[in-house]
């Protein structure tokens, strides 16, 4: 079986299984897609190729939800990451994609440590940006007995958690919206380094219909990536042609 029939077979199982599986997965997890949804979305690489964001700066192979962790229960501290974060008081959290990327220009190894979620249903009972929070929370505080240990503060990554939504209400439809935290002066004008507390920021990618000026750039291309409208030749054409995306065996 060569590459295009697995990249076909690949691109087809994410289109016909209700936009949220496996295959979807794996596809979004694909490196070049990755890289075009941080330059779209995160300050650190809007000045970068998206060619030199997947080759340089994200870190090994993004795990997809397939590595379970107990750190409460003294589970292996490893140097990557784990898609499952459980704790015995909250229950097990599980990611969709996680992985790590380099901050670019910098002297040092920054890590940036990026979740991808795909949510299909924009109701689930409770506001998707609460659960986007609490995701992030859990990156941050998941990192003690990981990136530090004892009282090294100073050594927190900052965390992204990314979702992709792909029914929001009209009225959220092709919209990006960034969720962070920003130094407010209330007496005085005392500042502090932003990277001192710009450590956690959820972002939601609301997908919608390919009508408007906004549906462009990265609204368009996941669009078109989980379109159960759009043919898999006519996927191809268009990941290829308007983003460079190669059509490689990690898309199967």
């Amino acid at each position: 079986m060569d590459w295009e029939t697995t990249t076909a077979q690949g691109l087809y199982a994410a289109d016909t299984n209700a936009r949220y599986d496996a295959a979807c997965k794996r596809v979004l997890s694909e490196k070049s897609i990755l890289a075009w949804i941080m330059k779209s979305c995160l300050e650190e690489y809007k000045d970068c190729e998206v060619k030199e964001i997947a080759e340089q700066y994200i870190e090994g192979q993004p795990q997809v939800s397939t590595i379970p962790v107990l750190p409460d229960e003294g589970g292996t501290v490893i140097s990557g990451l784990d898609t499952e974060d459980k704790s015995l008081q909250e229950g097990t959290v599980l990611y969709d994609i996680l992985f790590r990327a380099i901050v670019p220009g910098t002297e040092k190894v920054i890590g940036l440590i990026i979740n991808v979620e795909a949510q299909n249903d924009y109701y689930p009972g409770y506001p998707i940006i609460k659960r986007a929070v609490y995701y992030g929370s859990r990156m941050i505080s998941a990192q003690h007995g990981r990136e530090f240990t004892a009282s090294h503060y100073e050594k927190l990554k900052k965390v992204y958690s990314i979702w992709i939504c792909m029914d929001p209400p009209k009225r959220k439809e092709n919209t990006i919206n960034r969720y962070r935290l920003v130094e407010e002066h209330l007496v005085g004008e005392a500042t502090e380094p932003t990277e001192n507390f710009d450590l956690i920021s959820v972002i939601m990618i609301c997908l919608g219909k390919p009508e408007g000026e906004a549906y462009q750039g990265i609204l368009r291309m996941l669009d078109v990536l989980f379109s159960n409208e759009t043919s898999v030749t006519e996927k191809r054409k268009i990941l290829q042609d308007e983003y460079n995306i190669p059509m490689t065996q990690t898309l199967n």
